[in-house]
């Protein structure tokens, strides 16, 4: 009977062929039972049609929309999603965030999201193809590809956009996380100083450590500056006295609850002015306060205590006490938890390996968990290298690293050239110069007649060389350039000079803010749709895509990076949302 009406014969009565098929016993109790099982049969073979599905899969690509709707009766509960509560727009436009935003509304039951053609234009498109004519059979099929498409090539199709959008969004948030971990792992290390680190708060006190040159923990206090006026000027006294008694080259003050106060509390003590006092992020430090890692360094020491040791830390070198931490966890992504975890996980890792191998690791004072990102290393070797070091002591130079436990020839070879060991045996062990070049400086070097440590520090030396006569088939040009860029600036760290940077004074809550008001402010975060500014509020503000420059910015990575230091203009404060929205334009009111 489908084949019949699929033939779409003009003298064909449908009808009267269907009687034919008509059998009680086999459920087809009336003629129109027989058609309704044919017309199924033909809505079969218009979804299992290549050329249609083809064509209707370039059309939903280019036609579809995303529909977005709120779920009666959730309006208040899900007003976070109120900019969705009745959206539409082309599916193939839609940025990443909106389309990870409608779905995680749509996953906590608040919207719901459909993705869609203009119908009549859809079936149109499948009517040209399978619809001849306009006699009887031919109205038959055209009701058969109307079902075909509704309920079963339009669900097919939106499953497939659904996936390429989801993918397309996934690829989109995980470039960003990527970039902007990149930017916050290379952010400026402030180097090795005495470090006075302060996990403020207010109920249970400000924990106080004190940390030596190289991250050691020396001494641990509890002050209690925001329980009355007396212990305000005993913690003072207290802090005044271990700055000097360690002297103190710097003061880390976490940017958690209360540290605003603490800041501004340290800034009264009478401290020399080549003391800095810097705001640290918090973001991720009660994750590693937590963790095996801190637990196995710290057993006996409380939590806030171990995180204000990472508040120290992480101001002497972010990037070493950053890798102890979930990369999901800093802080710096645009729906982490929505994407693919699998692809994030691998593009995060690539990218701390990637950093922790450009600045290369001190290997007489890295942490076990910095040692894992090294290349050709990975988890075992760094636990056998760290525990060798605290057998044996310091390594004297980097053949030293041969006598660890399974670190073979392979894995020397991968690692070797990011491992650093400062004032060692032979000076080119403090630099990225491979173990396996040493011998073609220590060439130039006899050469020229001088050391090879002379040959490190004279320029004029250094000029003197003929790079042409060391070119081997196994050395070439480009390799023998980047040696003797690594002699002019051995081990140099490629992160820039660390910045001192203040927030404003008396602005310290979202209730001090005011439409108008030009503050100073440092990005944490970089997104599709902007950037996120702390201004010192404990709340980050959002200078939106269209509010970072007088000119058209497509992405806003073009124009701004995380750790940024800004000025910006508040353009809104919304109390109830807690959202404040910020502008660094010249002249933030054209649109």
């Amino acid at each position: 009977m489908a084949q019949k009406i699929f033939a779409q014969e003009e003298t064909a009565d449908p009808h009267k062929e269907a009687e034919a098929f008509v059998d009680s016993e086999q459920g087809v109790e009336v003629v129109e039972d027989a058609l309704a099982g044919a017309r199924d049969i033909v809505a079969e073979w218009v979804n299992e049609d290549q050329e249609a599905r083809a064509k209707m899969r370039a059309f939903y690509t280019q036609k579809a929309l995303f529909r977005a709707k709120v779920v009666a009766g959730k309006e208040i509960e899900g007003r976070k999603y109120r900019d969705y509560f009745d959206w539409q727009e082309v599916a193939a436009k839609a940025p990443s965030h909106r389309i990870l935003a409608m779905r995680r509304g749509e996953k906590e039951s608040f919207l719901t999201v459909r993705v869609h053609p203009p119908e009549d234009e859809a079936l149109a498109l499948l009517e040209t193809q399978f619809v001849r004519g306009d006699c009887a059979a031919a109205q038959q099929v055209k009701a058969a590809v109307r079902d075909s498409y509704k309920r079963l090539l339009s669900p097919s199709m939106e499953t497939e956009i659904r996936l390429a959008a989801k993918e397309r969004a996934d690829a989109e948030a995980i470039n960003v996380f990527a970039d902007n971990l990149r930017q916050l792992l290379l952010a400026p290390p402030l180097g090795q100083k005495n470090i006075l680190a302060i996990d403020p708060g207010y109920r249970t006190g400000c924990k106080v450590v004190r940390l030596d040159r190289q991250g050691k923990l020396l001494h641990t206090q509890t002050v209690y500056p925001f329980t009355s006026e007396k212990s305000k000027l005993e913690a003072l006294a207290t802090l005044g006295e271990l700055c000097e008694r360690y002297q103190v080259e710097a003061i880390a003050v976490g940017n958690g609850t209360g540290g605003r106060e603490m800041e501004a509390l340290v800034k009264t003590l009478d401290l020399p002015d080549n003391i800095p006092i810097v705001m640290v992020s918090e973001s991720g430090a009660s994750v590693y306060s937590a963790s095996a890692a801190a637990r196995a360094e710290f057993p006996d020491l409380d939590v806030a205590v171990r995180g204000a040791v990472s508040i120290g830390r992480r101001l002497m070198d972010p990037l070493a006490e950053l890798v102890k931490i979930n990369p999901k966890s800093i802080g710096v992504g645009q729906y982490q938890h929505d994407v693919d975890q699998q692809a994030l996980k691998q593009s995060l890792d690539d990218v701390v390996i990637s950093c922790v191998n450009g600045v290369g690791v001190e290997v007489n004072t890295a942490s076990e968990q910095l040692l894992t990102y090294v290349s050709g290393l990975g988890a075992q070797l760094a636990k056998n290298i760290f525990n060798y070091r605290n057998e044996h002591g310091p390594f004297l130079c980097r053949e030293d690293l041969r006598k660890v436990h399974r670190l073979g020839p392979k894995a020397f070879q991968q690692a070797a050239g990011f491992l650093r060991i400062r004032d060692g045996k032979n000076p080119l062990d403090a630099s990225a110069v491979h173990p396996e070049s040493y011998s073609i400086v220590k060439a130039m070097a006899g050469d020229l007649g001088c050391s090879v440590e002379e040959l490190m520090h004279n320029e004029e030396v250094r000029q003197k060389i003929d790079l042409s006569t060391y070119v081997t088939e196994k050395v070439g040009m480009p390799t023998l350039i980047d040696i003797v860029a690594e002699l002019a600036k051995p081990g140099r760290d490629p992160r820039q000079e660390p910045e001192v940077f203040a927030f404003a004074e008396g602005v310290q809550t979202i209730d001090d803010l005011r439409p108008g008001m030009k503050l100073p402010g440092i990005i944490t975060n970089v997104t599709a749709f902007g950037a996120f500014v702390d201004i010192g509020v404990k709340q980050d503000g959002l200078v939106h895509v269209s509010q970072l420059t007088d000119r058209f910015v497509k992405n806003p990575r073009e124009v701004v990076k995380v750790q940024q230091r800004v000025t910006v203009k508040i353009l809104d404060v919304d109390l109830e949302r807690n959202r404040i929205s910020l502008s660094m334009r010249e002249n933030p009111s054209r649109s």
